[in-house]
């Protein structure tokens, strides 16, 4: 029997990823296992790999058209499209500036927003022949809230709207973010996302931050944005949602590496929401390269090993999506969920490990 419903649900969801756009994209990608890592063109993408996962086709005027986006950089564009997909699902049509209001929240997961951005218009403050010679339609794009901001104006979002920036473990932060939101009454329903974009910049920041543990099992960079519909349980569309937010935990690592942190972490949602290991249907690892990989997956075979639940790894054939990532297992969980009758009242742990320290954990009560 499906338990009661407490936490906010997940309405629906939609994605940008390099399985293509929109949340069927993602779903036929994800059934298949295809590979998307193509060949990057040197001149186009300067930078020290020589693959990555790009979302296929990704023209910001094509795929937006030209109204709004002459200086709109690429990890805007993400967000944007993303949330674009996701209200044409709850409008049945064009989302429009009046498919928002004053009750719709957004946060949205990032790590610095643009690197690309904030390297250029950086660069150009030296470059010019003074400093203050600079693009200013570009500058915009340099503040990390930028994605969020634009998606709030361009379709009337006039709730609370957030930035979040934790790493890898952003999407779930970002979750955590509108479930408290929802629950103090702040909003009628939040959207919650995560976006990351490749560029040169962010190549060369991987490359020179990553540890020699990381770089043996490195997967090739990925991109894309996914977005969650989060509505209180008393909400009229919450009967027919996807899956609860049971509760989202947080915790930062120490000397002592990620897997004490993870495990106080797992623990401590599963005690304060009552959920024992034998309800535990999946749970999906944030599988980051190296020894913090390995750590992760180590605490979740210790909690739930004899339980034999179903591993949703992080959807490599994407790539490394980054800040993107939890985001991206949220919606790779729902996505298995749907060809899953026994998933039905089950709970999935999510999990996420960063390098610089921040760990998470969501339970998700599949409906």
């Amino acid at each position: 029997m499906v338990a009661a419903v407490r936490g906010p649900v997940i309405s629906g969801w939609s994605a940008v990823s390099p399985y293509g756009i929109g949340r069927h994209a993602f779903v036929e990608g994800l059934r298949s296992g295809r590979s998307t890592a193509v060949e990057l063109d040197p001149a186009e993408w300067s930078g020290p790999g020589e693959r990555a996962c790009l979302v296929p086709g990704f023209v910001l005027r094509e795929v937006l058209g030209r109204k709004g986006t002459r200086s709109m950089d690429r990890v805007t564009g993400l967000a944007v499209t993303a949330v674009d997909r996701l209200l044409r699902e709850v409008t049945d049509g064009d989302p429009g500036p009046a498919s928002g209001g004053d009750d719709v929240a957004l946060v949205l997961g990032t790590n610095t927003g643009s690197a690309r951005s904030i390297m250029d218009h950086t660069r150009d403050t030296f470059l010019q022949e003074k400093p203050f010679y600079v693009d200013p339609s570009q500058f915009p794009n340099t503040v990390m809230n930028c994605a969020s901001g634009q998606c709030a104006i361009r379709y009337g979002l006039r709730g609370p709207n957030a930035t979040v920036a934790a790493g890898r473990a952003s999407g779930l932060q970002a979750l955590h973010y509108g479930r408290r939101l929802l629950t103090s009454g702040r909003a009628g329903s939040v959207l919650v996302g995560a976006v990351e974009e490749h560029s040169a910049a962010r190549a060369w920041l991987e490359h020179h931050t990553r540890g020699e543990d990381e770089r043996a099992d490195a997967v090739v960079l990925g991109e894309g944005c996914a977005v969650l519909r989060l509505v209180p349980a008393d909400a009229p569309d919450a009967a027919a949602g996807l899956a609860e937010v049971v509760l989202v935990e947080s915790g930062v690592a120490g000397p002592d590496g990620p897997a004490p942190a993870l495990t106080r972490c797992v623990e401590r949602a599963l005690r304060r929401s009552g959920v024992t290991p034998a309800e535990v249907w999946a749970v999906s690892p944030s599988a980051p390269a190296g020894t913090a990989g390995v750590a992760e997956r180590g605490v979740l075979e210790a909690l739930f090993g004899a339980v034999e639940p179903r591993w949703v790894p992080h959807p490599e054939p994407i790539g490394d999506t980054s800040a993107a990532a939890a985001a991206f297992q949220v919606v790779a969980v729902l996505a298995t969920a749907e060809d899953a009758p026994d998933a039905s009242g089950k709970v999935a742990v999510i999990t996420s490990v960063d390098r610089d320290g921040a760990v998470g954990c969501a339970l998700l009560r599949l409906r």
